[in-house]
């Protein structure tokens, strides 16, 4: 699913595999071990100092036991007061039992140590880093406790530029840094009511388009499972090589939620009610949900999980969502590598294709209002920096390598120009017209050699840019991605992954997936640029 439109697919050589040492359970005291700890111990009473004692008496003073005569004589010389005491006591320590017992463990010590005889890594010393951990609420609530009204923003419709107004000729062209604000409604304001219907109108979208999002939508909403995640294997035909569940249902969620649904309100609300809860199920402590993903597909299925849990939380503001969404952006955190991007395992080297994922996640998180480290933009830019590639005013000095030292190519480019956009970068930063100008013109959407992947970041990238160069792309994208739709049988609205890139690998859901993103372009993301701005196209 990554990767750049002039590589093969194959499986990387990957760090070798960390096995953590084993964490021994802590041992249940058992209701006896309780007791003996919690009671103290009654020493054996002393004879009694009385010299003419009976005869049975001695006997039983000899036996070092009590017998039951002499038990019964002293109970009837104990006070009233004596023994109304002991009884009670006696009660008071059967409940404590009954109380310890139901409550199963009061208080768990957990201790993580490592033998010096094992080899660590980054990764394991990772995974074992301290972290805040709070008890999260393991159910989503019921829908009949949801708002499940449609939500729409029917405000003016305004154009909003999110990345910085740099006038022409002044400041440095170096890399600037910018934080977006963190509103909802400036990244994901135009995906109902009368803001869509305007964004779909000022774009370019069109009733076909539309129609060919819906039938995608449903399409997908019959491939749900029961336990509410999607799989990139099936019920469908032409499913991937492998499996990647969280994968798969973070990819139908973002779908389903770029048309305006939520777990709250629209069409597929309850779809995504279900995947919601099925996800987050998946998340452990760290933030990490991808644990049963193939090992170079872990950190892809991670990234695209998190911007489905950032952007469900910005859509609803739920405050259930919340804590899941903001792990997911802490696990990003503490995962960024050296270089400043992110790749197949957490703080080990750096590919343009997944750093993408996890800068749209984050800037998701960003929208949302969730906490994000400043500091990983800088590391982000340095690593963009590095993938740069070719000489000063050619193609190659504007185009994005998928690694450093690779050859650029149309779709890193795409997602490197997109991942700078949404980082700062304004129209005409030096680079930005020539890398989009050089896509639009060179390499443009095509059947002959479909690349869904390609056209998502490509899309994104020069509809946000606007001018010429995304009506020229949009004229193609609109007609031509709608005609290869699948309009009858039983596959009625998906995408055949038979011709693409990388469908034969990742299956009819993904090509599915990737064509309805395009296609929800107009209005999924707010445009970062004012679309009646001068600027040099």
């Amino acid at each position: 699913m990554h990767a750049s439109s002039q590589s093969t697919l194959g499986t990387p050589t990957l760090p070798p595999a960390v096995i953590m040492p084993p964490v021994a359970r802590p041992r249940t005291p058992s209701l006896r071990t309780r007791w003996r700890r919690d009671t103290p111990t009654v020493a054996k009473p002393a004879p009694p100092l009385v010299h003419d004692a009976a005869p049975d008496e001695d006997l039983e003073q000899l036996d070092g036991r009590f017998h039951y005569r002499t038990i019964k004589r002293r109970l009837e010389e104990m006070p009233a007061w004596l023994f109304s005491l002991f009884i009670h006591l006696l009660l008071l320590l059967l409940l404590a039992l009954i109380s310890t017992s139901s409550g199963q463990i009061g208080e768990m010590v957990l201790t993580i140590t490592q033998g010096d005889d094992r080899e660590t890594t980054e990764l394991a010393e990772f995974s074992i880093e301290p972290i805040e951990w709070e008890e999260l609420p393991t159910e989503a609530p019921n829908e009949s406790e949801l708002d499940l009204d449609p939500l729409e923003f029917d405000a003016s419709v305004e154009w909003v530029s999110l990345a910085p107004v740099l006038e022409t000729g002044e400041g440095s062209v170096e890399t600037s840094i910018v934080k977006l604000p963190p509103s909802p409604k400036n990244m994901f304001g135009g995906r109902s009511g009368a803001m869509k219907q305007e964004l779909l109108k000022k774009a370019g979208g069109t009733q076909a388009t539309e129609d060919a999002v819906k039938l995608g939508l449903q399409w997908l909403k019959r491939q749900q499972l029961d336990d509410g995640s999607w799989s990139l294997r099936g019920p469908y035909s032409d499913g991937a090589r492998s499996e990647n569940k969280v994968s798969a249902t973070a990819m139908a969620m973002i779908a389903l939620m770029g048309s305006g649904s939520t777990h709250r309100g629209g069409p597929y609300r309850r779809e995504l009610l279900r995947a919601v809860r099925w996800l987050v199920k998946q998340q452990d402590r760290q933030g990490f949900m991808a644990v049963q993903s193939a090992p170079h597909e872990k950190m892809y299925a991670q990234a695209q999980a998190m911007i489905a849990l950032c952007e469900l939380y910005a859509m609803t503001s739920d405050s259930w969502i919340r804590p899941y969404a903001q792990r997911s952006c802490d696990f990003a955190v503490r995962a960024q590598s050296p270089q400043g991007g992110w790749r197949y395992q957490p703080r080990i080297d750096s590919d343009t294709s997944v750093t993408g994922w996890f800068v749209m996640g984050l800037k998701s998180g960003e929208a949302g209002g969730l906490e994000v480290d400043a500091a990983v933009w800088p590391n982000v830019q340095r690593y963009l920096d590095s993938v740069r590639a070719g000489r000063e005013n050619d193609y190659y000095a504007v185009g994005y390598c998928y690694t450093v030292g690779d050859v650029a190519s149309p779709s890193m480019t795409a997602e490197g120009l997109l991942c700078r956009q949404y980082m700062g970068w304004h129209r005409n930063m030096p680079g930005m017209a020539q890398g989009l100008g050089t896509l639009a013109i060179n390499h443009p959407i095509s059947f002959r050699e479909p690349d869904v992947y390609y056209w998502y970041y490509a899309t994104q990238a020069l509809h946000h840019y606007g001018g010429r160069h995304w009506t020229e792309w949009n004229d193609k994208l609109k007609v031509e991605l709608p005609a290869q739709q699948v309009l009858h049988g039983r596959e009625r609205g998906s995408w055949s992954p038979r011709n693409d890139a990388w469908g034969r690998h990742a299956g009819r859901l993904y090509t599915t997936c990737f064509s309805v993103y395009c296609l929800e372009v107009y209005y999924r993301h707010m445009p970062l640029y004012d679309p009646d701005e001068d600027f040099d196209p």
